[in-house]
């Protein structure tokens, strides 16, 4: 006869024992698969963050799952903080503000707004007077590739750039995945070719991790993306002159010369009640040129000639713009400034103007 079970234990019949196993394993293998993820996770990241590349942001698990020579790239972070690369997308968001306004659309994030190729086929619309026609908002990743690559073609053929060239700066899954150095590039390509009102900062360049997936191992390389150039295919920028030297060795001696063109100025417009006393600022809007420029040739200019005062980016260009005619009647050459410089508070494009005009009137009572 069987003794009975001691008191507080439990007897483990068959059924109970192949249940136990059956759930201790299923436990187990989940555990596994979990570390197995975590393991490629953690490869993933091992591969950006080796000593051949700096610390990269982290992207999430699912960066790291890439096909069979796929590529993925980022921007280190110390690039990502440079100020001057700051500057170049707070003035492209400016921009594409400035441009879509009457269509009140607002544009706070580069990578984020930009990636459907909604804001992009409104902003090539606007800027190429053009009509693309696209399929209306979709959520889906298929519709929105397709939307883009219509947008897209639309950008490249209006650019009239090489095909080799633009699929090495964009493409549709570049831009779709959110490549912020895709994005720049561009927007950089349209303000050059659309003469933006605006003047980026020069030879702004960013150093890039490409991450790619080679016989099923993730391998990194650190690439250098020049975003922006110099100015002169774009008619910014003009010879060297006095003004330049002044500002790259002589800092110091600035404020003698704007202390020397206020006088100048001063001279005039007191005449109407007028005074300049930020020569950095009073200028950019054209008023204060256009009626210099009658106070100097001694003729009345009709209110209705320009804007007064100026509420739009665009009425300022018209304002400066209007300055710059008068003085070509006058005799003066063609500023080799832009008006959108002068708008956009550019010290020493301002300087050229106000300089010719000091060379040319300086004895006048």
């Amino acid at each position: 006869m069987a003794s009975p079970a001691p008191p507080g234990t439990l007897r483990k019949d068959k059924k109970d024992e192949s249940f136990l196993e059956f759930f201790t394993g299923t436990l187990t293998r989940k555990k596994k698969q979990k570390e197995a993820v975590t393991e490629l996770q953690e490869e993933g990241k091992n591969a950006i963050e080796s000593p051949s590349s700096p610390t990269s942001p982290d992207l999430g698990p699912e960066a790291y799952f890439l096909d069979e020579h796929e590529e993925r790239s980022m921007i280190e972070p110390g690039s990502r903080e440079d100020p001057k690369l700051n500057d170049v997308i707070q003035m492209l968001l400016d921009w594409i503000n400035d441009e879509l306004a009457d269509q009140r659309i607002i544009v706070k994030d580069i990578e984020e707004d930009l990636f459907d190729g909604q804001i992009l086929q409104k902003l090539i619309e606007k800027l190429a007077k053009v009509r693309v026609e696209v399929p209306e908002v979709t959520q889906s990743e298929i519709g929105q590739k397709q939307k883009l690559r219509i947008v897209l073609d639309t950008v490249n053929r209006i650019l009239n750039i090489p095909l080799s060239w633009n699929q090495q700066k964009w493409s549709v899954d570049s831009i779709h995945s959110k490549n912020i150095v895709a994005i720049l590039h561009l927007l950089v390509a349209l303000t050059r070719h659309f003469r933006a009102p605006i003047r980026l900062p020069e030879n702004v360049a960013v150093a890039v991790v490409v991450v790619q997936k080679r016989d099923g191992i993730l391998q990194t390389r650190k690439v250098i993306e020049e975003i922006t150039t110099t100015n002169d295919d774009i008619g910014a920028r003009f010879e060297r002159d006095a003004f330049d030297t002044l500002f790259d060795h002589a800092p110091d001696k600035l404020n003698v010369v704007k202390k020397s063109l206020v006088t100048f100025v001063n001279k005039q417009l007191n005449k109407i009640n007028l005074e300049v006393t930020d020569l950095d600022s009073q200028f950019h809007d054209g008023v204060y040129l256009v009626l210099l420029m009658g106070l100097l040739e001694g003729y009345f200019v009709p209110l209705y000639s320009f804007y007064l005062p100026p509420t739009t980016f665009e009425h300022k260009v018209h304002n400066v713009a209007f300055a710059f005619e008068l003085m070509v009647d006058a005799g003066l050459a063609q500023p080799k400034a832009r008006p959108e410089d002068v708008v956009n508070l550019d010290l020493k494009s301002t300087l050229r103007v106000l300089y010719n005009l000091f060379t040319k009137y300086k004895s006048l009572t």
